[in-house]
């Protein structure tokens, strides 16, 4: 039997906030073998819902939507829908959008540059147990994997009922880092960092990251530099 033979068609829900993205992308999978688009999300809240109602094979995932980000969402389809994969299709292929996102259980990540054919692959390989990974993409694992950074450390005693994340981001706060270099630290999405940045300043009555950075050292969370 020739490769492809026989072999049922992958079921597809594709996941765009940008109606002509989204519309040429269901487009140019009609016209290839394989693969069946079954639904069209124009957001992550939508992606989630056509998943629970369609049980498809796949779902091809763009990141930056309203309502719920494509990381949520995969987080979401990957908890409540193990059966459906994900394979990202974004703009995007910097840190701080790749590693949240295989972090949230996507098992594919392209690029739009992405072919349609290339796509086809992706979604065949990830429902074969394989990722679904363009060439870019595996060449920046690869860096990661060769060049890890270190989880920061968690502080012995969190003050007022801040949870060990909290601390966590309001440490790499006081270090001076912005939200998108902490979510790459602790490979999770900007959206991620901002509702624990949101929690913490609610927990300790903080209004702005200069009163959390004197809080950190207050509390003995960030030792100043000696000398």
């Amino acid at each position: 039997m020739t490769e492809g033979a026989a072999r049922k068609p992958a079921r597809v829900v594709v996941a765009d906030d940008q109606t002509v993205v989204r519309e040429g992308i269901v487009m140019l999978l009609g016209l290839l073998p394989g693969v069946e688009v079954v639904g069209a999300a124009g957001d992550g809240e939508e992606a989630v819902r056509l998943v629970a109602e369609l049980a498809p094979d796949v779902v091809l995932m763009d990141l930056r939507m309203p309502r719920c980000d494509g990381v949520e969402a995969t987080r979401r389809i990957r908890s409540e829908h193990p059966g459906t994969q994900v394979v990202v299709l974004t703009t995007y292929a910097d840190d701080e959008s790749l590693f949240p996102a295989l972090k949230a259980g996507a098992r594919g990540y392209l690029t739009k540059d992405a072919g349609g054919d290339e796509i086809v692959r992706a979604v065949h390989s990830v429902l074969s147990g394989d990722a679904g990974l363009s060439p870019s993409v595996q060449r920046r694992l690869l860096e990661r994997l060769s060049a890890p950074e270190p989880e920061p450390a968690a502080p012995a005693v969190v003050p007022d009922g801040l949870t060990t994340r909290e601390a966590e981001v309001l440490v790499l706060i006081a270090e001076g880092l912005s939200n998108q270099e902490i979510a790459r630290r602790l490979s999770v999405s900007t959206a991620t960092v901002k509702t624990h940045i949101n929690n913490m300043f609610s927990k300790t009555g903080l209004k702005d990251r200069a009163q959390a950075v004197r809080y950190a050292y207050g509390k003995g969370l960030v030792r100043p530099p000696a000398g």
